[in-house]
């Protein structure tokens, strides 16, 4: 049976860099390409980094039901998971690993409770998360403000998933989301 790796935390505590990593290290897994209606960076590719959708055809998804979770992680940006996605990944024989915030891992766990593991990636404190947050320098300052209040929110919901991985050092970090994915795919 195919099974989800789902990490989940604040933005700027490391989540993608571990799951990039994994995604190298296992073959075994696939990531899920969430759903956006914001506007594409420079770097970013549409059906690789993200699908990236209008408002109008999001909406329209919602009501069609064709999301596993949606959220409006900010003001007129939301982001969600597809069931096709998840069926085109399970299709292929492949385990999905997620990188996704906090309310879209509750969701698809509640979803798939047996298939899924929920990580938690916890910065070594709410200091340093700020900080790195800052260092980006990817967002103006009314939106760097967003996304430290939602970091701060985010960082509550620790307690409420099944593995808390704390990122203080990075290579300790990957070598212990190394041990998880193995233990949780039986690998």
């Amino acid at each position: 049976m195919s099974k989800m790796l789902i990490f989940t935390a604040p933005s700027g505590a490391g989540k993608t860099t571990i799951v990039r990593h994994l995604l190298v290290t296992f073959p075994e897994l696939a990531f899920s390409i969430s759903a956006t209606t914001r506007q594409k960076r420079a770097h970013e590719r549409d059906g690789h980094d993200y699908y990236f959708i209008s408002p109008e055809e999001f909406q329209q998804r919602v009501e069609q039901d064709a999301f596993v979770e949606w959220e409006e992680v900010y003001k007129d940006l939301r982001y969600g998971t597809l069931h096709s996605e998840i069926d085109r990944l399970w299709k292929e024989g492949k385990h999905i690993i997620f990188d996704i915030e906090v309310k879209g891992a509750t969701n698809i766990k509640k979803a798939y409770p047996d298939e899924s593991l929920v990580v938690f990636v916890k910065p070594p404190s709410e200091e340093i998360l700020f900080q790195r947050l800052r260092e980006r320098q990817t967002e103006d300052p009314d939106s760097l403000a967003k996304r430290i209040a939602r970091a701060a929110e985010e960082l509550t919901y620790e307690r409420t998933f099944d593995y808390v991985l704390l990122n203080d050092d990075l290579q300790t970090a990957l070598a212990e989301a190394e041990k998880v994915t193995r233990e949780f795919l039986a690998l």
